[in-house]
């Protein structure tokens, strides 16, 4: 990018950066999602320098965009919630939620909430997407060796909570849902 468009996007993002951060944070639930949509607002108008147009219509340019990336945003969202679902039936399939075991799937889903983010998107990765180790080594950029070390120890943190919560595991529930042992 020439030195017209740095100053350009600089200019355009001086001007208009309190109004859009304005624009999110009325429309998402959380000031870290508001946050979210502003960088990647800010970040399209980077690429697309050469698009902006002049004086006060980029202001509104910029809301079209950052209607979009929001739009983009609840989609990610609602797609996340429906994992979450997925994930809650799959947990209580090998957690043995019957009846009469007195374990509610909000409890194993609050353990697994309660989980760090990395532990949960191990824990994911197996359960949602159904990867094996090499699998979560190239989408994570590990190694295979951190993967199982990580994972190892994301599953005894998971039972140790969910020990603590009073959730007892039937032994085949260390296997993944397509019966393959990691």
């Amino acid at each position: 990018m020439d030195d017209d468009g740095v100053a350009r996007f600089e200019a355009v993002y001086r001007e208009t950066y309190d109004q859009i951060a304005a624009y999110a944070a009325r429309r998402c639930d959380s000031p870290q999602d508001a946050a979210d949509v502003v960088a990647e607002t800010f970040t399209v108008a980077w690429r697309r320098v050469g698009e902006l147009p002049p004086g006060q219509e980029a202001r509104l340019w910029l809301y079209g965009v950052a209607r979009k990336v929001l739009a983009d945003h609840r989609r990610s969202a609602v797609r996340q919630r429906l994992r979450s679902v997925e994930l809650d039936a799959e947990m209580a399939d090998l957690y043995g939620d019957s009846p009469d075991s007195g374990v509610g799937l909000s409890v194993i889903a609050a353990v697994f909430r309660s989980l760090s983010d990395d532990d949960r998107e191990l824990l994911s990765l197996v359960a949602w997407e159904g990867l094996g180790r090499e699998g979560i080594a190239t989408t994570l950029g590990l190694s295979r060796n951190a993967v199982r070390i990580r994972l190892y120890r994301a599953r005894r943190r998971f039972s140790r909570a969910l020990d603590e919560a009073g959730v007892r595991c039937a032994p085949e529930s260390r296997m993944v849902p397509t019966g393959r042992s990691l």
